[in-house]
């Protein structure tokens, strides 16, 4: 991060801002999409995140803490997001896939789609977590600033949300229970 830029910008210098904001756009965006898996909400909260920045870059006492920083705000717009998404998704939009799997580019879709169904299937606090250390590569630290917590905390999420999601992918790999229609026994 251009500390430089930061500086300027924390200074009231719009030019300075507006490349800064450029700069950061990409990877601020990247992560919103994978906390919100919703395009449209990723913009929002990141367009949210660029103003939460303007707002409030005076206040950040250490310029080279600027990248946890603007994370934990895009977080917090994720999170601002998220509550305004619709809470059901469609039956059908989760329903497991029934194709068979192969070690071709067809399975290779199948096993990616299963995934975003059970990644979607997550609280936000667990995308949350997943993506700022896996998709944004921080280390705990990082993750534990920018989500606002404590490190141990990213630990013990980190695990929780890989167990959830492994217990997702597990439900829907299983086939659907079917009714007997079977009453009592023949002869």
């Amino acid at each position: 991060m251009d500390r430089d830029l930061v500086a300027r910008a924390q200074n009231g210098d719009r030019p300075a801002f507006e490349a800064l904001t450029r700069a950061n756009h990409p990877r601020l965006y990247r992560v919103a999409l994978g906390i919100l898996r919703d395009p449209h909400l990723a913009e929002d909260a990141t367009q949210q995140a660029h103003l939460d920045i303007w707002r409030h870059l005076r206040r950040l006492r250490d310029v080279s803490r600027f990248e946890g920083w603007s994370y934990r705000l895009l977080v917090n717009a994720c999170y601002d997001e998220a509550k305004r998404k619709p809470s059901w998704t469609p039956e059908s939009a989760v329903q497991p896939a029934d194709e068979p799997r192969a070690g071709d580019a067809f399975g290779a879709v199948v096993d990616r789609d299963e995934l975003e169904r059970g990644f979607s299937r997550l609280s936000v606090d667990h995308r949350a977590v997943i993506v700022m250390r896996y998709l944004a590569d921080l280390p705990p630290e990082q993750v534990a600033e920018a989500l606002d917590i404590p490190v141990g905390t990213v630990g013990s999420r980190l695990s929780r949300a890989m167990e959830s999601l492994r217990a997702v992918l597990e439900s829907d790999a299983r086939p659907p229970k079917v009714a007997s229609t079977h009453q009592g026994s023949e002869r």
